[in-house]
């Protein structure tokens, strides 16, 4: 199957659902990006090319080093990682998408082939006509920032805080990741324009009453977080292992999930921040509960204590 705006392989169309081979081969797509584009930076560096945030590593064209690649093995080697990090997520013109090149927002004007259905803080949200598909443009904000993440302080009444603030692409990327993880929404990474603006594609599900309360229904694989240990500013924060490294995930609202073809709730979006491994933030207590739930998911917030005397 073939994606109607860039022509790529796709495995997302409309409300259907992608089967458990498809939705494995999502997951590992989000994988291999991050992996790139972390290849990407390590790159870049041993070439002291210096970027004022990821965005300039993501924006980056294989002919801005062409040239150079013949200079010696370390520009070869970031050569090639460009080019290993543009076939997973191409640069592609806002045009490719149905909207007038021009000045101002593009994404605001009218779009023959795209239903604007949202807009929010990150992203713009439209259902592709004819197809049904979602595809959302994530935007810039305030220069190179992107998405939201939530950042780490020391607290008060609690060990550390959580605010969600502007983000960067890593914790984008990563974020579609962990809705994938958590079974959410199948949602791809279509491109990314030149202009910075990251477009994602996901399957369209059926939204649910504002305010309904998800306590009881939140994916499986999320831990609770002992309320000694933090305080975030966004409902529901839950802490999620991948590959063994621990993200602080939340906002997991109602209007962050949708019901699914097979009547599933499925997360579409939230906000996640890496567990801070900072030396000014480390907490011993928690250094030692992260490893225990690691290993045990149930585990207490202290070697045998249970939370509710805690």
């Amino acid at each position: 199957m073939q994606d109607a705006f860039t022509g790529k392989p796709t495995r997302i169309r409309g409300h259907v659902l992608p089967d458990e081979a498809g939705r494995a081969a999502i997951q590992d797509d989000h994988e291999r990006r991050l992996e790139a584009l972390a290849r990407l930076g390590e790159a870049a560096a041993k070439c002291d090319l210096r970027a004022d945030s990821d965005r300039d590593l993501v924006l980056l064209a294989e002919d801005e080093v062409s040239l150079l690649e013949g200079a010696g093995a370390q520009w070869a080697s970031l050569g090639e990682a460009i080019r290993a990090f543009r076939r997973s997520l191409p640069l592609r013109p806002l045009s490719d998408f149905g909207f007038a090149e021009g000045e101002g927002n593009p994404i605001e004007e009218a779009n023959p082939r795209l239903r604007q259905i949202g807009v929010g803080v990150e992203a713009w949200a439209y259902e592709a006509v004819g197809e049904g598909a979602v595809y959302k443009f994530y935007r810039p904000r305030e220069g190179k920032r992107i998405g939201s993440e939530f950042g780490f302080r020391r607290g008060g009444e609690t060990i550390l805080e959580a605010e969600a603030g502007l983000g960067d692409y890593r914790g984008l990327l990563e974020k579609l990741l962990i809705i994938q993880v958590l079974g959410g929404m199948a949602t791809e990474v279509v491109a990314v324009t030149p202009e910075g603006i990251l477009v994602a594609k996901q399957v369209r599900g059926e939204t649910l009453p504002q305010g309904e309360d998800m306590s009881g229904s939140l994916p499986g694989g999320l831990i609770e977080i002992p309320s000694r240990f933090l305080r975030a500013d966004r409902d529901h924060p839950r802490l999620l292992f991948v590959r063994g490294v621990p993200y602080l995930v939340a906002d997991l609202h109602a209007r962050n999930f949708v019901r699914g073809a097979d009547r599933a709730l499925r997360v579409i979006d939230l906000v996640a921040g890496r567990w801070p491994a900072g030396a000014h933030l480390r907490d011993p207590l928690i250094s030692e509960w992260l490893g225990r739930v690691l290993a045990n998911p149930s585990a207490a917030a202290l070697p045998q204590a249970p939370d509710d005397e805690l």
